[in-house]
């Protein structure tokens, strides 16, 4: 190797010292590991563990490349057997193993309870298995049994009978079709999931699991609101909640000053790795310290001494913010310090709200910028945050402020237009009022396209529908680089309406410069193809080849900066003298256009690729794409894109199997081809 070239394992499995045992002081100041967990696409938590020798430059540097450059999140480990992610995470399955067997509790029943409702992710704790491989599992726990001795809860540690069965006759999991659960088909060649039962270690179906305490946190809107409730709910699954939960507190707080030095790096740990929505300190909080702690007592549990220690000498909670910094309890300085890692994050809880209604608040980013941040199930687009867009772009145009970011942080932007509204307004033949509706939408995004001052989108997880239009009518877009973009409305047998057709025929027919001769039929062939078959893009960059995002547009890779970096991108663009953008129309293929369609249409339905109703979807769309009933060549305004959305999307409103296209999808979340 090169003399101070940076080397590096990423290894969780091996002792870092025996790595560089023997090695060169060279090579050992330029060590250390960088582990990072699968799939490293999706999964943002980066472990970065160093030698006794390690330069601490060296590991700054590293922080900042994996924060900057490719968007993770840092945290900071001991050389100890798994590390900080793998040692909590995987002792937390274990204690779900363990209280099973003591409570009779199945696969299932620990998945419900160990989901969504306790704010963990859809795939629990066995489907999770599943995933990683029931081999790999199996060999992290002999690797902890072997390496930690020491280890107060060690045997806990220990291969469970029916893991090692599994391992034994070949069910590892995914990669194998079977493990906790199997992939199957019935007798009519559906697909079907059947889930093991542990003390047959045969393939069953599925029960149908409720519990109370399920229920009773479902409605419930943040983490820890659900981990409250159901941990300490009198029944089956607030008991099992609560014995899991409670030996996991107790675990993480044991081995604070061994795999890590502080709460904070345990809980990213967690949240980067494991997908929690809390870590364990941050869920200790949730369900009240004190009060769990009088309850660990009470069943004879063993409290350590720096939770005592913190509930005598601090503010009673891991976490407490302070005049808008978030502080956290330091074990060894035994005192509240600021969380590291957070300068230059804008956190919307931070924020002072400048206006608001039940759909959308308008928040004061400072420098005078706002962040207008939709909140609707699912961050729909409906009346409320229609009007809150209006307001929004008001105080842009008065001068109250110099431009606005339009972004959140959940997990997805905005899933499109209430479809529920529309299917109701539809079945009620209210038809002025969905008229309304979508003129009231089509005008808010004009508003934000030529308001007086940039307005910059900054999109995460999933923009569908008017969520995506909302993003094509911002000046620039600043997208997290796991942004999905989509005008998906034909799936529930619609046309986009809030300005997406208009939107993607300027990008492509605008694209030729005035007085070249080329052929709009490419360009209209694209926008069909993309629109027509609802397409969604994989990523930031793909939107930028499907015309979504336009070349100019930005992808920023850490979720935690992406509203800072838009809040700067805004003011560059005031800094700069920032004009709003020209009105102008665009030369369409008109009905030229509109027969091509048809006939690669029709051809489509002869050979069974698409049923007559899409057939008659892909007319409508045509019709507006190509700009309507005009001749090839006509020049057209956004206002007449706009007025044929308008007026296609309510005729298709009328018609019955679009109706059960938005009711089927309102029931039960896919489209239907009808």
């Amino acid at each position: 190797r090169k003399p101070g070239s940076i080397v590096s394992s990423n290894t969780s499995g091996l002792s870092v010292a025996g790595m560089v045992e023997g090695r060169s002081d060279d090579f050992r100041k330029h060590f250390l590991v960088t582990h990072f967990f699968n799939p490293v696409r999706y999964m943002r938590l980066l472990e970065l563990v160093p030698c006794e020798d390690t330069d601490p430059g060296v590991l700054a540097d590293m922080a900042e490349f994996g924060t900057d450059v490719l968007g993770k999140g840092i945290v900071y480990g001991k050389d100890t057997p798994n590390f900080v992610g793998n040692r909590i995470g995987t002792f937390g399955m274990t204690s779900v193993f363990h209280w099973m067997d003591e409570m009779g509790i199945g696969v299932t029943e620990a998945d419900k309870i160990f989901g969504p409702a306790t704010g963990r992710p859809k795939s629990a704790v066995f489907r999770t298995a599943d995933v990683v491989g029931l081999d790999t599992m199996a060999h992290v726990l002999t690797t902890l049994v072997e390496s930690s001795p020491d280890d107060p809860w060690r045997e806990r540690f220990r291969v469970p009978d029916v893991l090692q069965k599994l391992v034994e006759r070949g069910d590892l999991g995914e990669k194998t079709g079977a493990g906790f659960y199997k992939k199957t088909r019935d007798a009519d060649g559906n697909r079907k999931i059947l889930v093991l039962n542990p003390e047959t270690l045969e393939y069953e179906e599925q029960p149908q699991v409720r519990f109370d305490s399920i229920g009773a946190a479902r409605n419930l809107e943040t983490a820890a609101e659900r981990i409250r409730e159901v941990v300490w709910f009198d029944d089956v699954a607030g008991r099992f909640a609560w014995k899991v939960t409670a030996e996991m507190c107790i675990y993480s707080a044991q081995l604070l000053g061994e795999i890590t030095d502080d709460i904070v790096n345990v809980d990213r740990a967690l949240r980067w790795g494991f997908n929690y929505e809390l870590g364990p300190f941050e869920t200790w909080d949730a369900i009240g310290v004190e009060r769990s702690v009088r309850r660990m007592r009470e069943e004879g549990m063993t409290v350590p001494g720096v939770v005592e220690t913190m509930l005598a000498k601090g503010d009673g909670t891991w976490y407490v913010r302070r005049d808008g910094t978030l502080y956290y309890w330091d074990v060894f300085n035994e005192e509240y310090l600021p969380v590291p890692g957070l300068e230059g994050i804008i956190t919307i809880a931070d924020l002072e709200a400048l206006d608001r209604n039940e759909g959308a608040t308008l928040f004061d980013m400072g420098d005078g910028v706002g962040l207008l941040e939709f909140h609707t199930k699912m961050n729909s687009i409906d009346a409320q945050v229609v009007e809150m867009i209006d307001k929004a772009c008001e105080r842009v145009d008065e001068g109250e402020l110099v431009g606005l970011v339009v972004g959140n942080e959940a997990a997805n932007f905005s899933v499109g237009a209430n479809i529920g509204l529309v299917g109701m307004l539809a079945m009620s033949n209210m038809w002025e009022e969905l008229e309304g509706a979508v003129r009231g939408i089509q005008n808010a995004y004009m508003k934000m396209k030529y308001c007086k001052g940039p307005v910059v989108a900054a999109p995460r997880g999933m923009a569908l529908g008017g969520g995506c239009e909302a993003v094509m009518h911002s000046d620039a877009v600043r997208a997290f680089a796991e942004t999905y973009l989509g005008l998906v409305e034909l799936g529930v047998g619609v046309i986009p309406a809030g300005g997406g057709c208009k939107e993607m025929a300027f990008r492509h027919y605008g694209s030729v410069p005035a007085g070249v001769n080329v052929s709009m039929f490419p360009f209209m062939e694209k926008i069909f193809k993309t629109i027509g078959m609802a397409t969604v893009s994989t990523s930031a960059e793909e939107a930028r080849d499907l015309g979504y995002l336009r070349p100019t547009d930005k992808v920023h890779l850490n979720s935690d900066t992406l509203l800072a970096a838009a809040k700067k991108d805004v003011l560059a663009m005031v800094e700069t003298g920032y004009t709003p953008p020209k009105r102008r129309s665009v030369t369409v293929p008109g009905r030229d256009g509109i027969a091509a369609i048809e006939i690669a249409a029709h051809t489509m339905r002869g050979g069974g690729y698409i049923s007559e109703y899409d057939e008659h979807l892909a007319e409508r769309l045509a019709y507006v794409i190509c700009g309507g009933d005009v001749a090839q060549g006509t020049e057209r305004s956004e206002q007449d894109f706009l007025d044929l959305e308008r007026e296609v999307f309510v005729e298709l409103c009328h018609e019955d199997k679009t109706l059960e296209r938005i009711q089927h999808m309102l029931a039960t979340g896919k489209p239907l081809r009808n």
